[in-house]
């Protein structure tokens, strides 16, 4: 072998080395920015859950205080800030230092939501290799307090101000249930006859909606106010809806909505919006028989009941946000998201 020859063998050799390590070292990074994206992501986690525990306790706190404090809705307000910033440091999140603990409080018709939102940056190990030194971790949650003034998966038919005494006292109670039967009108007029309703009031009533609202696939969102017509505006007697009563409601509570005379000059001898209370159905018959049977679970509450967020006409009256007595005598705090 020349001398040239074993040269030239050397210098591949080294070329080879030079390589390899080339190669090595890009995989080495490779590998550590993996692992590093698993080891920090999974870290990343553990702060998030640890943040929305954080936030949903904060968010109920901020509620109570709320549903509790006395005093102007304003001091409300302040009470639940003050109360929910609080549960957040309790929890290890101050304001401050990088971490951003937001607390808002929204304006119901009855009541309030409070939301609170937390964001502090998770600071990386291994992902700084590949230039992420840290990333930010956000999470938000809202909790409700106020009194319950809606009536949620409310049956679509009324019912008239007959079935109670003048006190508000049902007359059919439990120990005395009756069957309920449609007139076939487009309102009740008695006190054991109902009709059909979409709490619409402007248009006429179908039975693919009515059915709908009973099995729970369409959902009624609505402020029904006082002496409201509601009624079917046709005179359909809808058969099939009470084979739809008997598969998704018996035996269940349900609220109704309940009807009387319209105010006089109305447009509507009768099918106005009086009130609500709570039925139980027992059973209900379709075919020639048409019947509803169960009985009233309390009494008849002349208040109307509005529905969802403050209105803009309410706010400026300064409406929103109060925490009264309401039809179900009942409030409530929760989380809503």
């Amino acid at each position: 072998m020349t001398t040239q020859t074993t040269r030239r063998s050397t210098r591949s050799r080294q070329s080879e080395q030079g390589q390899i390590l080339v190669l090595f070292a890009l995989a080495a990074t490779a590998l550590c920015a993996m692992l590093g994206l698993v080891l920090d992501g999974g870290d990343t986690f553990a702060q998030r859950r640890d943040e929305q525990n954080a936030a949903d306790v904060a968010a109920l706190a901020g509620a109570n205080a709320y549903l509790n404090s006395t005093g102007t809705v304003a001091a409300r307000q302040a009470a639940a800030i003050s109360v929910a910033a609080a549960a957040a440091t309790r929890n290890g999140y101050t304001q401050g230092n990088g971490t951003t603990v937001t607390t808002s409080v929204s304006l119901l018709s009855s009541g309030a939501t409070v939301r609170v939102t937390i964001n502090r940056p998770h600071q990386n190990s291994f992902a700084r290799i590949i230039g992420f030194s840290s990333w930010d971790v956000t999470v938000s949650a809202a909790a409700m307090a106020g009194g319950v003034d809606t009536a949620v998966g409310s049956a679509p038919w009324i019912m008239n101000v007959g079935a109670f005494n003048a006190d508000g006292t049902p007359k059919y109670g439990k120990n005395n249930p009756i069957a309920f039967g449609e007139g076939n009108g487009d309102y009740p007029t008695g006190g054991t006859d109902i009709a059909w309703t979409d709490f619409n009031g402007g248009n006429n009533v179908n039975a693919a909606e009515a059915r709908a609202i009973i099995q729970g696939t369409r959902v009624v969102t609505a402020t029904v106010a006082a002496d409201q017509y509601i009624g079917q505006h046709n005179n359909g007697a809808m058969t099939t809806l009470y084979d739809d009563v008997q598969a998704s409601l018996a035996g269940k509570d349900v609220p109704v909505p309940v009807t009387g005379p319209c105010p006089a000059g109305s447009a509507n001898a009768d099918g106005c919006f009086k009130g609500w209370t709570m039925f139980h159905v027992t059973s209900a018959t379709g075919g020639s028989v048409k019947r509803i049977t169960g009985y009233f679970t309390g009494d008849f509450t002349s208040q109307p009941l509005s529905v969802g967020q403050c209105t803009v006409a309410a706010q400026a009256a300064g409406q929103c946000g109060l925490v009264t007595a309401n039809p179900f005598d009942a409030y409530v705090v929760r989380l809503t998201q």
